[in-house]
């Protein structure tokens, strides 16, 4: 995996081969961060990557000089790696938290301007995590899921877009200033 902009633009970071991980791919990761690019100020911005693995797009934000991240996986060896490479970038915007996700979820009461989630694609509670994290997020707050293509959430009010980079489907869900989530 690569850091594609920021500060470390062009790092190359190798995962252990020990983690559970499907990194999000090159391709997909730049499709994100141009749909991000025109709506937030990274230095203000509260950004929560949930099955955070390798720590791939908390690197990215952490590189764009995002000043306030946490990263949450459910696995020890994920938050070791991910705290060890945080530490040699210098990251110290990034926060890492051992917990399941859905149950971290649903404890916080923070508001969040952007979410970022990619479970497992074998992941059984779509719907929920789609709710919470909406309910989490600031008004006009992006949360971005992704998930495999026999996944389609087409009919959810909050769905701005689905993007498809090979066969990871990237979809953005924003939470509206007159949304009755408040």
């Amino acid at each position: 995996m690569r850091i594609i902009r920021g500060r470390n633009k062009g790092k190359i970071l190798i995962a252990p081969k020990n983690l559970p991980i499907r990194p999000t791919t090159d391709m997909a990761k730049e499709g994100i961060f141009n749909i991000l690019e025109n709506h937030f100020e990274w230095d203000s911005t509260i950004a929560l990557d949930l099955f955070c693995g390798s720590g791939n797009i908390s690197f990215e934000l952490a590189s764009r000089r995002c000043h306030n991240i946490t990263s949450v996986d459910s696995h020890p060896n994920c938050i070791r790696y991910v705290n060890k490479i945080s530490k040699e970038l210098e990251y110290n915007e990034i926060q890492t938290v051992l917990a399941d996700a859905m149950v971290y979820l649903s404890r916080q009461k923070i508001k969040w301007n952007f979410i970022f989630a990619d479970p497992p694609y074998d992941f059984n509670s779509y719907k929920e995590l789609i709710f919470k994290s909406i309910e989490r997020l600031e008004n006009n707050g992006i949360f971005i899921l992704e998930h495999g293509g026999s996944n389609n959430f087409q009919e959810h009010e909050n769905l701005k877009s689905t993007r498809k980079y090979g066969s990871v489907r990237i979809s953005v869900f924003q939470k509206s200033s007159i949304s009755s989530n408040s």
